[in-house]
């Protein structure tokens, strides 16, 4: 194999593209779902650690159009839209004109009563110790105790008896400002396909989803939900944020079309045989919701805020599309925090939610306990959610750390996590931007409110 002159180039090309859609995708999304400024975006999200290198990049926002171009010296341009219920969707393979030309979603504007809500100083809360001591644990979550390794935590909201019992916000959030989760979509993700399971839609043990895999001979066939659920596929897909050139930033940043990119990959291993973590596996499992809920586009965009989030009060969820239409539930999903803990009390109440005066049954009997548990390929992840703290959030030994036993989370990018803990009857959710490697201690924050470690 001979050198390629070019690849530098093309490295250097590549890299400065991925650059501009991410900041086109991320600042649009920032000003027109979370409702921040430009300029707290571009100081704080855009330019942290090693993203310092975005403030080359020249942004140009049309609010008035609602959207976000971005260039180097006019090259490598990027732009996002932003739709109303529909959030940021890069322009890729088509047109702003043809986005907006897409359905958007209905919604029925259900009426679901929220969260209750206790202060710090009349909270009855014995179990997790006292206010004193609830303050302390907020003030070191949102403590810098290093220059060089920030926590930059955004909120922390603790449900506890299905009250909030302590809830904290960093300047210029608060609790109705919609945060990116990243992989926290990936559990969502798995709440719409424990829906479809519960209308009869959907069997865990269904293969042959992907209209790709239909060929004969073709082994992918085999595949089952199950196994996409386990992240178990076999499916051969590179996670590396850092490589430009890898098959989730090809899929997230340059592709229109996330599901066929990732339906074009082939088999790396026997289904079921091997955990492999990939985004690319929820995109897929998106298309299957999308074709399992059938109808039109407007429908298949309907159909998480009629069936999740406003059934649950989530009125400030957006799970975001790609230029095709189909969910980047793998990425791309922004909810307020008190929301992203109505997603972990709906899986501590066994799929149930408290409507009209009634419990009212969402997700199907046991289905918290099957996505908690462990698969065969992985005894640290179940499905669609982690039973364990990812090593990128653990300061130290882990085995120094106490963990509740039946705890298990969903877990994001930078630091998002809607931890629950069946034992302690508790949702803990933390958000932030912990750019860095081990900038942020999950396991010991968790073991801390537990365990009063």
């Amino acid at each position: 194999m001979g050198f390629d002159l070019w690849y530098p180039a093309r490295f250097i090309a590549r890299l400065v593209q991925t650059a501009t859609a991410y900041k086109a995708k991320l600042l649009c999304a920032g000003i027109f779902v979370s409702g921040r400024t430009a300029r707290s975006l571009l100081t704080e999200d855009l330019a942290v650690d090693t993203l310092a290198p975005l403030r080359a990049l020249t942004s140009k926002i049309d609010y008035e159009q609602k959207t976000v171009t971005v260039s180097l010296l006019g090259l490598c341009r990027r732009t996002a839209l932003y739709r109303s219920g529909l959030g940021s969707t890069l322009v890729l393979g088509t047109t702003v004109e043809e986005l907006r030309s897409q359905s958007t979603p209905a919604s029925n504007h259900l009426q679901r009563q929220p969260i209750q809500t206790q202060t710090l100083q009349t909270a009855q809360i014995s179990q997790l110790g006292n206010r004193d001591r609830l303050r302390s644990l907020l003030d070191q979550a949102f403590e810098e105790e290093s220059s060089s390794k920030q926590k930059r935590t955004r909120a922390v909201v603790l449900v506890h008896r299905g009250k909030i019992v302590a809830e904290r916000y960093a300047a210029g959030f608060s609790a109705q400002t919609p945060i990116l989760g990243w992989s926290l979509a990936k559990s969502v993700v798995n709440a719409l396909v424990g829906i479809l399971i519960y209308r009869g839609k959907l069997s865990l043990s269904d293969s042959g989803l992907i209209a790709e895999w239909r060929q004969p001979g073709d082994a992918r066939r085999a595949i089952t939900l199950e196994q996409l659920l386990r992240m178990s596929s076999g499916l051969h897909f590179s996670e590396a944020y850092e490589n430009p050139f890898s098959d989730v930033i090809a899929m997230l940043l340059h592709c229109g079309d996330g599901a066929k990119y990732a339906a074009q990959q082939a088999l790396a291993e026997k289904p079921g045989s091997a955990f492999h973590y990939a985004s690319g596996t929820t995109v897929l499992l998106c298309r299957i919701i999308r074709e399992a809920i059938g109808g039109t586009l407007a429908d298949y965009f309907a159909f998480p805020r009629q069936t999740l989030f406003e059934r649950l009060g989530m009125a400030s969820a957006i799970l975001e599309p790609d230029a095709a239409g189909t969910f980047v539930g793998s990425s791309f999903m922004y909810a307020t925090a008190r929301d992203w803990a109505k997603l972990g009390l709906l899986y501590l109440q066994d799929g149930r939610w408290w409507i009209d005066g009634k419990w009212v049954r969402i997700l199907p009997e046991g289905w918290a306990q099957f996505s908690s548990s462990a698969g065969k390929a992985a005894d640290f992840y179940g499905a669609h959610f982690w039973r364990g703290v990812p090593d990128s959030f653990t300061i130290g030994k882990r085995d120094a750390v106490d963990w509740p036993a039946d705890a298990y989370l969903a877990s994001g990018y930078q630091g998002q996590f809607v931890t629950i803990v069946p034992s302690a009857d508790l949702v803990v959710v933390r958000l932030g931007l912990s750019h860095q490697k081990h900038s942020w201690d999950h396991a010991r924050f968790i073991s801390s409110i537990v365990f009063n470690s």
